[in-house]
């Protein structure tokens, strides 16, 4: 038995690639590591109105991570190598690899990442969009 699409409605055209993207995003949604944060930053002067994902990856260096994008996706990848030749009386910080992927919106730029205090900071923006009029000619078949 399938579940109803709310997509299905027939004033909603082409919209499937919206439903696809809603479950790709609930299915990645339950891993909780590593943690994050998105916050708005507001327009300035010189910049205009941002989004700024923080992610805590401590202990990862710049080699470390790899900040992607694929078609609509920004994905963030950590990857730890065990150090065979370190001696732990105590191992509690767990050397881990790490996949975040975000779904971005059409139209939103990656403006850079930075790595400062065991937090990465990637800033995006998207433009301002033109509104677009127009007029379609109706053509008479008589």
């Amino acid at each position: 038995m399938t579940r109803p699409s709310p997509f299905g409605h027939p004033f909603l055209l082409g919209f499937d690639e919206i439903e696809q993207a809603l479950d790709r995003v609930s299915k990645a949604a339950n891993d909780g590591y590593p943690p994050y944060n998105i916050e708005r930053l507001p327009r300035t002067d010189q910049e205009p109105e941002r989004l700024r994902i923080t992610l805590a990856v401590a202990g990862f260096t710049h080699d470390q991570l790899d900040v992607m994008l694929e078609e609509n996706q920004l994905v963030v990848r950590g990857r730890q190598v065990d150090e065979r030749e370190r001696q732990f009386l105590h191992r509690g910080i767990a050397a881990r690899q790490f996949q975040r992927a975000f779904l971005l919106a059409d139209g939103m730029e990656v403006l850079g990442a930075d790595l400062s205090n065991g937090l990465l900071s990637i800033d995006l923006v998207r433009p301002e969009p033109e509104r677009v009029i127009r007029k379609i000619a109706i053509a008479s078949r008589d």
